[in-house]
C-alpha cells in the first residue's frame, strides 16, 4: 500500500478521499488554487502546494505542475477524484511515465472510453445493445443534420468527450437542429476542449440507470449493483438512489453482466460506471457511456454495500485483487443521495456565487451522511461546480430512506446564496418519485407543482420575525418618539417579500408583547440567543432560527424557511436602478455570442445573447416585443452579477 498520495482535485471529493486515506494511515498531499487557499480540504490534508490562479485552466488541469509537486511531495500515486483530469488518458499515461500510480484505469481504457463513439464502437462489438444513432467522426455539420433528419426527431446531440450534462441538446425539430448543433459544440470546447458530438434517437421516457463496476490488475471484475439517476434538471443529476426502484432481479443481473463485459473489452482497471438508458415502456435497457472514474453518486452504493470504493481504489491500485467476489457482496436496504447546489431553482437553476453566512446541518449518522468541501464562512465561487454537498441517506426500506432524507433536508440551513433545498424536498414528497415512478421527464413533467410561485409569509412567520427584529436591537437606530422597547407604546416594522411588504405592529403589555398582523393578533413572549429565538405566540411554544445579514431575513421555523427583506425606516439610500429595459446578468460570467443586432426589431423571448457561466450555457430573451439598443459587452468580456447586458426598448 502507498505510504503517500497526492490528489489532483479540490472541494468534497478532495475531502472524500483525504478522510479514506487518513483511516488507512496513508499521508495526503493536497493542491490548491488561488480561490481555494482557505478551502477545507486544504486544512484537511497532510500537505498543500500552491497550483496557480483560480481558473481551472491556470491550476487544476495544469498537469504538468501536477506531476512536478507529486515528485517534489514524494507522493508515490495520484488520486484524480471526478471532473478535471479524472478521465484525461496523457495525464494517466505521463503518471505512469513518471513512476507514480495513477489510481484510476490505464490510460488505454481512457482513450477507448473516453470517446463515445470510439465506445459504442467496441461496446457493439462486445454484444452491448446500443441507442440507434449517428457516432462516427466525420463532423460536417450539414452531414450531421442529415444523420438526424434519417434517425428521426426528438434527438440527441452529445458531446462525444462529454459529461456532467455539458455540450448536451435535445432537438424536438429539424429547423431547430443547426443552432443547437453550435451551441452544443461551444460547450464541449470551452468544457472538454473537443467539439466532436455524436447524434442519438431521443427516447421520450427513458430511465437513467447506471452499474457501479470494479476491475483489478489480476483479472477480477465484480459489479456492485446499479444506481439510478433518472431524476435531473439539464441533464445533470439531482437524486440518485441504490438500488433503482422496481427493478426486476433478471433486469438487474443482465445489465450487471453487461457493465462487466464493457469493462473487460478495454482491459478496464479500477472503479468505472457503465452508464445505460431504459426505456420505461418496453425495460430494454442501451449503453450510453463508460465513466472511467469514481461517480459524484458512488456513496448510495457504499451505503447498500457497506463498502469503502475509494479503499478499494488504493488497494488495486496498489496491486491487489478486489477486497470480495461477485457472490460475496449483497445490497442492504436502500440508500438515496441528494445533491446540494448553490443555485436558484425558481430563476432556471442559475447557480449562485456568495458566501455561506449561515450554514446549519442535519446531525450525521450510519444512516445520514454528508460529503462537503465547504464550511460556515465559505465562498462558493464562480470559477467550479456550486454544489454545497452531497447529502446521503440509508433506510432498511425505500420508504423509510425517504422519511429520512425528508427529515434531514429538513434541517438543512443554508443563508448567503440560494439553494435548491426546498426544491429537492418538494421532489422527495411528490408522489411520483415517492412511488418509484421515475424517469428523466419527471421535473419537467410536474414543473408547476415542484416550482410554485413563492407562498405569502403566514402571520405567524411574520410576528416571530419581528420578535427577533425587536430582541435583536433594542436601540439600534434613533427610536421613535415615546418608544422604549419595555414602554407601553408600539413600533411598527415591515417586511418586504419579493414585491409585497408586509406590516407588523409590536406593542409591549404585561410582560410580554401583543403582536398584530393585518386582522390576526397574538399574545407573544419571546428570548433571543444569537440566532436562535424562542417564543410563545398564543400559548404555543415555537424553537425558531432567524438569520439577520445585511437588509436580508431569513426565518427557519416548522422545516420551513422564509426569506424576507427588512426595510430600514432609518435608512436612506439612492437606489440609482436604471429602467426596466435594461438587462442585467443574472450570475458571474462571460459573454460568448450576441444573437442580434443593434436596432433589430425582436418577438418576445428572442435570444439576444449567450452567456457562460460554471461551463455552462445561459440565453438572455427578449422580455417582450421591442428593439435592441445596444450591448454593453462584446463576446468574450467577463461581466459580473447585476452587470447591465443590453439596452432593450420595449414595444
Amino acid at each position: 500500500m502507498f505510504n503517500k498520495i497526492l490528489i489532483a482535485n479540490r472541494g468534497e471529493i478532495a475531502c472524500r478521499v483525504i478522510k479514506t486515506a487518513r483511516g488507512l494511515g496513508i499521508a495526503t498531499v493536497a493542491v490548491y488554487s488561488d480561490a481555494d487557499a482557505d478551502a477545507r480540504f486544504v486544512k484537511l490534508a497532510d500537505e498543500a502546494y500552491r497550483l496557480g490562479p483560480a481558473p481551472a485552466a491556470e491550476s487544476y488541469l495544469r498537469a504538468d505542475l501536477i506531476l512536478a509537486i507529486a515528485r517534489q511531495s514524494g507522493a508515490q500515486a495520484v488520486h484524480p477524484g471526478y471532473g478535471f483530469l479524472s478521465e484525461n488518458e496523457d495525464f494517466a499515461a505521463a503518471c505512469e511515465a513518471a513512476g507514480i500510480a495513477f489510481i484510476g484505469p490505464p490510460a488505454s481504457a481512457i482513450a477507448a472510453m473516453g470517446s463515445k463513439s470510439a465506445a459504442k464502437a467496441l461496446m457493439e462489438k462486445a454484444g452491448v445493445p446500443l441507442v440507434p444513432g449517428y457516432h462516427g467522426d466525420e463532423q460536417d455539420p450539414a452531414l450531421l443534420q442529415k444523420q438526424a433528419d434519417a434517425i428521426g426527431y426528438p434527438v440527441l446531440i452529445k458531446a462525444s468527450a462529454g459529461g456532467g450534462g455539458k455540450g448536451m441538446r435535445i432537438v424536438e425539430q429539424a429547423g431547430d437542429f443547426s443552432a443547437a448543433l453550435a451551441s452544443c459544440q461551444r460547450e464541449a470546447r470551452a468544457s472538454f476542449g473537443d467539439d466532436k458530438v455524436l447524434v442519438e434517437k431521443y427516447l421520450t421516457k427513458p430511465r437513467h440507470v447506471e452499474i457501479q463496476v470494479f476491475a483489478d490488475k489480476l483479472g477480477g471484475c465484480v459489479y456492485l449493483f446499479e444506481r439510478d439517476c433518472s431524476v435531473q434538471r439539464r441533464h445533470q443529476k439531482v437524486l440518485e438512489e441504490a438500488p433503482a426502484p422496481h427493478l426486476p432481479q433478471a433486469t438487474r443481473e443482465a445489465m450487471g453482466q453487461a457493465a462487466v463485459a464493457a469493462a473487460r473489452a478495454v482491459g478496464y482497471v479500477g472503479a468505472g460506471t457503465v452508464e445505460f438508458i431504459m426505456d420505461v415502456d418496453s425495460g430494454k435497457f442501451y449503453f450510453m457511456e463508460m465513466n472511467t472514474r469514481l461517480q459524484v453518486e458512488h456513496p448510495v452504493t457504499e451505503m447498500i454495500t457497506g463498502q469503502d470504493l475509494v479503499a478499494w481504489q488504493l488497494a488495486v491500485a496498489a496491486g491487489g485483487e478486489l477486497p470480495l467476489k461477485q457472490e460475496q457482496l449483497a445490497i442492504r436496504g436502500h440508500a438515496i443521495e441528494a445533491r446540494i447546489y448553490a443555485e436558484d431553482p425558481d430563476k432556471g437553476f442559475l447557480p449562485s456565487t456568495g458566501t455561506l453566512a449561515h450554514l446549519a446541518t442535519p446531525a450525521e449518522s450510519a444512516c445520514v451522511r454528508i460529503d462537503t468541501g465547504v464550511e460556515q464562512g465559505d465562498a462558493i465561487s464562480p470559477f467550479y461546480d456550486p454544489m454545497i454537498a452531497k447529502l446521503i441517506v440509508w433506510g432498511e426500506t425505500r420508504e423509510a430512506a425517504l422519511r429520512q432524507m425528508d427529515a434531514a433536508l429538513a434541517q438543512y440551513q443554508i443563508v448567503g446564496l440560494s439553494s435548491n433545498v426546498s426544491f429537492l424536498r418538494r421532489i422527495v414528497n411528490h408522489p411520483s418519485f415517492s412511488s418509484g415512478q421515475v424517469d428523466t421527464g419527471l421535473i419537467a413533467r410536474h414543473h408547476d407543482e415542484l416550482l410554485p410561485p413563492p407562498a405569502a409569509p403566514a402571520a405567524r412567520q411574520l410576528a416571530l420575525l419581528a420578535l427577533a427584529e425587536a430582541l435583536a436591537n433594542q436601540a439600534p437606530y434613533p427610536a421613535p418618539a415615546g418608544w422604549r422597547l419595555n414602554g407601553q407604546l408600539s413600533r411598527r416594522f415591515a417586511f418586504l417579500h419579493g414585491e409585497e411588504s408586509h406590516s407588523v405592529e409590536l406593542r409591549h403589555q404585561d410582560g410580554g408583547f401583543a403582536v398584530r398582523v393585518g386582522s390576526k393578533s397574538f399574545a407573544a413572549s419571546a428570548n433571543l440567543s444569537g440566532n436562535q429565538l424562542e417564543a410563545v405566540l398564543d400559548g404555543v411554544r415555537i424553537k425558531t432560527v432567524v438569520v439577520r445579514r445585511g437588509a436580508q431575513r431569513a426565518l427557519f421555523e416548522n422545516s420551513e424557511r422564509l426569506s424576507v427583506d427588512f426595510i430600514d425606516p432609518y435608512a436612506y439610500t439612492e437606489l440609482g436602478v436604471h429602467g426596466e429595459t435594461h438587462l442585467k446578468a443574472p450570475m458571474p460570467g462571460r459573454v460568448v455570442a450576441l444573437l442580434a443586432e443593434i436596432g433589430a426589431k425582436v418577438a418576445k423571448g428572442s435570444p439576444l445573447l449567450i452567456l457562460e457561466a460554471m461551463k455552462m450555457e445561459h440565453t438572455i430573451t427578449a422580455p417582450g416585443d421591442g428593439v435592441v439598443q445596444d450591448f454593453y459587452f462584446s463576446a468574450g468580456e467577463q461581466v459580473n452579477d447585476g452587470d447591465e447586458l443590453v439596452d432593450f426598448a420595449a414595444e
